[in-house]
């Protein structure tokens, strides 16, 4: 399954040239209410044409358009008919290819500037006179020795003291066999919020200029998905690596709906889970639900496994190693139970990693990467791949569990880690340790939901470290140990900084740990940002 789901939607293609915000515009065309997708910028012209898109969008991009290699795309898309915007290289490369100078620029840009709008029609309608844009760039594009054709087909709509064409309008009429050709380029990056109009410019992209109707809705979107689900699958069965997280549970919701009881749900409990995790699942999925549901009791195992081991690499390798045993021993299980029906595994794969491990709809496609839910299943596996949630980010698969009616809890929920609480034990791990950690998450988390800060935070845990200090409680000194409280607040995970969460709350948070968890004398506060630390501890 893949781009499937989104078929005879309008579409818009964005073609990276190696940006790092990508993936954000795709992102924010949605939020538009317009379903997008990333591709290679190499991708033929007739590929594109075979989509038939809306638009197409050249994304910025890290290299100069006249280094040696540098990221192209095919001219014919220029003759597609289909409205084009270059974002920064975008906008260079397309100028370029068509006929325009790109150059080092005598005073390169980056950061906030103040554009001055010459044209408030089409791409920056409704825009003020002087607006705010984030720029990032050290070339530019001239008219400079073009063609007098490209001359009279151009229109700066915007500019600075330092950047003539901060926006431009190519405009060509059709002629011949040769469609007409609307192509808009801004030196500036829209879709970030440092941009504080970006989000009105896309939209005039996708409403002004390409006329979209705007049907990308995640309740339309579910029922094509479960219709694909259904022809891709007919009357085989399924089985989903169901670890409680967002992802999988999603997943394993959405196929209920679409083939019920030919799904099959193996649930792991590694012992390294948080409290009450597993009846929680068990609960939600059986229970309420009504789905099957396998559930391999392994703590054992596990913890067998990670006695004496303090290294944190080490810990993942054992766990990964294990939970791939204990998983195919469930699945011949289930297979031998179902007498070999069993044809397909599902996996909560999103967009971003389908993009990150080369598998865009153009070009070839690298080896299936496995998704972290299911802990890294072995490629030699005898199963067929579903992968009902890869054309999905993130925030839309949390849109999508609550269309299919997951409690706010699950859907809600914050990342866990794939080795769970093993990676907050820091040094060995022991169940003493685990049930100490679990019951200091536990409050950290009640007192967070109490708050109302849940949502506005991003990852919210705590962590038992490796130390031991003095205390007093009572009259009788005391040497125990010591918990973190880690807090951070992200768009992307790949930076973080750390929440300014409320005093009182800390307060509230640690004087019940010190009171309620024995074995726990001090609480402490990470301030610590990503980068330069990570955001679990290990």
């Amino acid at each position: 399954m893949g781009s499937d789901a989104g078929h005879g939607r309008e579409t818009v293609l964005i073609l990276d040239f190696g940006s790092q915000t990508a993936q954000l515009i795709a992102r924010r065309v949605r939020e538009a209410g317009v379903f997008s997708m990333v591709i290679r910028p190499e991708t033929p012209a007739e590929q594109i044409a075979a989509r038939k898109p809306k638009g197409i969008i050249l994304s910025g991009g890290p290299a100069s358009v006249y280094d040696a290699g540098a990221p192209t795309c095919d001219p014919k898309i220029f003759e597609l008919g289909v409205p084009i915007l270059g974002i920064c290289y975008g906008m260079q490369i397309a100028s370029k290819l068509l006929g325009a100078q790109v150059a080092k620029a005598e005073h390169r840009e980056f950061g906030r500037a103040s554009v001055t709008v010459r044209d408030r029609t089409g791409l920056l309608h409704a825009l003020p006179e002087q607006a705010t844009v984030w720029m990032s760039h050290g070339d530019q594009v001239s008219l400079d020795g073009a063609g007098a054709e490209l001359k009279s087909a151009s229109t700066v709509l915007a500019s600075t003291p330092t950047c003539p064409l901060a926006a431009v309008r190519i405009a060509r009429h059709a002629r011949g066999d040769v469609p007409a050709l609307t192509f808009y380029g801004v030196q500036f990056h829209p879709e970030v919020t440092h941009t504080p109009q970006g989000a009105e410019i896309i939209e005039n992209f996708l409403y002004e200029v390409c006329k979209c109707a705007g049907d990308w809705a995640m309740a339309d979107y579910l029922q094509t998905a479960i219709e694909t689900v259904r022809t891709r699958v007919g009357s085989s069965r399924v089985l989903c690596g169901l670890s409680g997280g967002v992802d999988s549970s999603v997943v394993a919701a959405l196929l209920h709906r679409a083939i019920g009881e030919q799904l099959t749900c193996v649930f792991v409990d590694n012992g390294l889970l948080r409290m009450n995790e597993r009846q929680f699942v068990e609960h939600t999925f059986r229970d309420h639900f009504r789905m099957s549901l396998v559930t391999a009791d392994a703590e054992a195992q596990f913890l067998g496994d990670l006695a004496g081991v303090t290294d944190p690499q080490e810990k993942r390798r054992r766990i990964g190693h294990r939970f791939i045993e204990v998983f195919n021993q469930e699945a011949a299980k289930v297979v031998q139970a179902k007498g070999g029906s069993v044809r397909f595994l599902a996996q909560g794969t999103l967009y971003p990693d389908v993009i990150e491990s080369g598998h865009g709809h153009a070009g070839t496609s690298a080896g299936i990467k496995l998704h972290h839910n299911v802990g890294g299943l072995p490629k030699d596996m005898a199963f067929e791949l579903v992968e009902p949630l890869r054309d999905l980010f993130k925030d839309e698969v949390r849109k999508l569990g609550e269309v299919l009616g997951l409690p706010e809890k699950l859907v809600w929920r914050h990342p866990f880690p794939g080795p769970g609480l093993a990676v907050r034990v820091l040094g060995e791990v022991t169940r003493e340790k685990l049930d100490v950690l679990r019951s200091c998450d536990r409050i950290l988390l009640d007192e967070i939901h109490a708050a109302g800060v849940y949502r506005s935070t991003s990852q919210v845990f705590a962590v038992l470290l490796p130390v031991r200090s003095v205390g007093v409680m009572g009259d009788g000194r005391t040497y125990e140990s010591t918990v973190a409280i880690r807090a951070v607040t992200t768009e992307d995970f790949m930076t973080a900084d750390w929440a300014r969460l409320d005093y009182e709350l800390l307060a509230r948070v640690s004087n019940r740990i010190i009171n309620e968890v024995r074995g726990v004398n001090r609480v402490v506060y990470d301030i610590s940002s990503k980068p330069p630390a990570t955001i679990e501890w290990e």
